[in-house]
């Protein structure tokens, strides 16, 4: 299968994700290795102080992961995510996450996950390890239209 069908069928099944449309994510970008997602914030991202939720951001971040380590065609999980606050965003920002692949070898990747804000103010980073499986992404419609 070609890199654009590969892509284009990866940005598809992104879309359908049900918790993703809850949490009003949006595949911005998206390139073998690479992905940048946006979400909004509001009230349903606040937590116990007022501020965004830790796990808003989180589920953010993983978003972008996903998206990116998964672009090859190939099925990647996650194995680790070491995930550090900088700074609070406002609520109502529009959060961008940017994940850039470091290293794609035959058995793992390695990710830098970075989100932003409007202002361009860093909010949170993320390096990542993904565990690269060696079966093609399942929603790839048949066995010749695989990667190779």
């Amino acid at each position: 299968m070609k890199k654009e069908a590969i892509l284009e069928a990866l940005r598809q099944q992104v879309g359908e994700q049900p918790l993703a449309a809850s949490l009003g994510t949006t595949l911005v970008d998206l390139a073998p290795g690479q992905a940048v997602v946006e979400m909004a914030t509001g009230p349903q991202c606040t937590n116990i102080l007022g501020g965004i939720h830790g796990t808003a951001i989180f589920a953010l971040i993983d978003e972008a992961f996903q998206a990116a380590c998964n672009a090859h065609g190939t099925v990647a999980v996650a194995l680790n995510m070491n995930l550090t606050f900088h700074q609070a965003p406002e609520v109502g920002a529009v959060l961008t996450a940017r994940a850039q692949e470091l290293h794609c070898g035959r058995r793992t990747g390695t990710y830098l996950i970075t989100v932003t804000d409007a202002a361009n103010r860093r909010i949170a980073t993320c390096q990542a390890l993904a565990y690269r499986k060696r079966e093609h992404l399942p929603f790839l419609s048949t066995a010749e239209d695989s990667p190779t």
